[in-house]
């Protein structure tokens, strides 16, 4: 590998965060019926890197990672093609705006189980990421999206759509 483990990793982290921020402000400017261009392309973009780079760590057999992955990059393709090559039109607007926002949820979804493995305090109140504390931290992440997401169909369905 070309740059070492601890610079990857560094650089995944990076795009993720990048990803994440990128996406709320997407997310948000759905909710109001905007089309923010230049955050949508660095949103999408930094949001298919973070899912790209984390099958380049080594790794000896499928992961629930590698699911999510898989599923992350199959909502952005069907994001970007709605967007891009679709310009939006009609039931694209909406399934455009669905898939982004379960994108940058899965993106979040990943954070949490990180952070839960990471940060020695959260990792102490749910070492096994099976715990009440990491569940109901899941669960209202999940919920937080689910509405996200059916509030941000509706609204960027059927506001006219304004360039920021």
């Amino acid at each position: 590998m070309i740059l070492g483990m601890t610079t990857f990793t560094f650089v995944h982290v990076v795009l993720s965060l990048i990803g994440i921020f990128s996406g709320f402000v997407v997310v948000l400017a759905l909710l109001v019926g905007k089309r923010l261009d230049g955050w949508t392309a660095l949103f999408l973009v930094s949001t298919v890197a973070t899912s790209v780079t984390g099958f380049l760590f080594p790794f000896h057999r499928f992961l629930p990672s590698h699911g999510v992955g898989i599923l992350s990059l199959l909502m952005l393709a069907i994001a970007i093609l709605a967007r891009y090559a679709l310009q939006l039109a009609g039931a694209w607007r909406r399934i455009y705006a669905v898939t982004a926002v379960i994108s940058l949820y899965l993106n979040v979804f990943v954070l949490i189980a990180q952070a839960f493995q990471k940060v020695p305090g959260l990792k102490a109140v749910a070492p096994t990421q099976s715990e009440p504390p990491f569940l109901i931290t899941q669960a209202v992440a999940l919920t937080v999206f689910v509405l996200l997401g059916i509030v941000a169909a509706i609204r960027f369905r059927s506001e006219p759509v304004r360039a920021a």
